[in-house]
């Protein structure tokens, strides 16, 4: 299954959470763009953060932040 772009969007959102610290995490506010605050509401149904409006990665939401970080480096840092 491809990328679909709100797939492309939830993992650009997990890529702004703060990753230096546990207790650090990211408000997505109402008047955001429709389409983030769509993709918050997705991730904190997966599990993936605390809060509907985005609040703290869980467990499975720091797991995958560092896989998406991964990725991202991998696929736009030509060797």
């Amino acid at each position: 299954m491809p990328f679909n772009n709100e797939l492309t969007e939830e993992l650009n959102l997990i890529l702004k959470f703060p990753n230096k610290s546990l207790m650090q995490g990211l408000k997505v506010r109402n008047d955001a763009d429709p389409t983030r605050v769509a993709a918050a509401k997705r991730l904190f149904d997966k599990g993936i953060v605390s809060q509907p409006d985005g609040g703290y990665l869980t467990d499975l939401g720091h797991d995958l932040a560092e896989h998406v970080s991964v990725i991202q480096s991998a696929l736009t840092h030509s060797g």
